[in-house]
């Protein structure tokens, strides 16, 4: 992959992570994700 498809993909990551650690605890238990779970959940959905 070159650098700018690394760099979406990075760029995808990091919107993710920010929208879910946005989420209050309850939200993130009605998805099922645990607050520790959103790096995982992140990086599954690239």
């Amino acid at each position: 992959m070159n650098i700018v498809g690394k760099f979406k993909n990075w760029r995808s990551y990091r919107r993710t992570v920010n929208e879910l650690g946005a989420l209050s605890n309850r939200e993130l238990d009605d998805l099922g994700i645990n607050r520790a779970d959103i790096p995982f959940v992140a990086k599954r959905g690239l």
